[in-house]
């Protein structure tokens, strides 16, 4: 195959993703990965012509975003592995400009996935993490996450600290976990919430979400108060109590949540 070749199926490729056309994005990728193996493209070496390498290296970075658009997980870790090559050696490629970003996603991806071991061993290897704003908002979460202060994650998912639109997708991940967290630490702090108070501590838009999210629970809903499940063998109240006050502190006092 030749280059004008590859690179006419590289920027069609381009083309796609710019145009947000995911579904034509993902057909494309298995046709570009066949000229990439065609060409001993996909594992970097000497013996492959630069030019070629930094296309493949460029269709890789294309595949793993476009795999974060159509929320395939899996997928934008499998694009990742194969990066790390290009990465690891800049004598065969020069610096990627987009290497930080897709680092961050994947810390990003290991932190809503509850990874923290992974999280840390990949952010050992980095030089300077909290220069770099596509590494520091991952670790500025996972600082927080582990200080208890969800209200701070909440918030700097919704703030222009965000890096980038792929960023947005993950954070999405990262605060349903979060969620289902509180949710799980409220059923052993609680008898019942009022469905209002369910908004600030669920980090949740309106009455209704509160009341979708507590039916996906299994939990009764009745005069317009959420009721937990019942379990006193195994309730830990204070200790559940005080992982929600660090959760609802910048809204109110734990007291008007119950």
């Amino acid at each position: 195959m030749a280059d004008k070749e590859l690179q006419s199926i590289y920027q069609g490729l381009k083309r796609s993703f710019a145009s947000r056309d995911y579904n034509s994005a993902s057909q494309q990728l298995t046709t570009a990965k066949i000229a990439l193996l065609q060409r001993n493209a996909l594992i970097p070496t000497a013996s492959t012509p630069r030019s070629v390498l930094l296309t493949a290296r460029e269709i890789l970075e294309l595949g793993a975003l476009i795999n974060i658009h159509t929320e395939d997980e899996s997928a934008f870790s499998r694009y990742y592995s194969q990066l790390q090559p290009f990465y690891d050696d800049p004598s065969i490629t020069p610096p990627s400009p987009n290497k930080s970003k897709v680092i961050g996603l994947h810390l990003l991806l290991l932190l809503s996935k509850n990874n923290i071991a992974e999280f840390h061993t990949a952010l050992e290897i980095l030089e300077a993490p909290e220069q770099d704003p596509y590494i520091k908002y991952p670790v500025m979460l996972e600082r927080w996450l582990m200080e208890g202060s969800y209200d701070k994650v909440w918030n700097a998912t919704k703030s222009s600290e965000v890096p980038s639109e792929e960023y947005s997708i993950f954070t999405r991940i990262l605060v349903n976990t979060i969620r289902n967290e509180i949710a799980m630490c409220s059923e052993k702090a609680y008898p019942s919430i009022p469905i209002l108070n369910g908004i600030n501590l669920f980090f949740l838009s309106s009455e209704r979400e509160v009341v979708e999210f507590a039916r996906e629970k299994g939990w009764h809903i009745q005069d317009g108060r959420i009721y937990f499940p019942q379990d006193d063998e195994n309730r830990e109240v204070l200790e559940a109590g005080n992982i929600i006050e660090n959760t609802v502190a910048y809204a109110r006092e734990l007291e008007t949540i119950v």
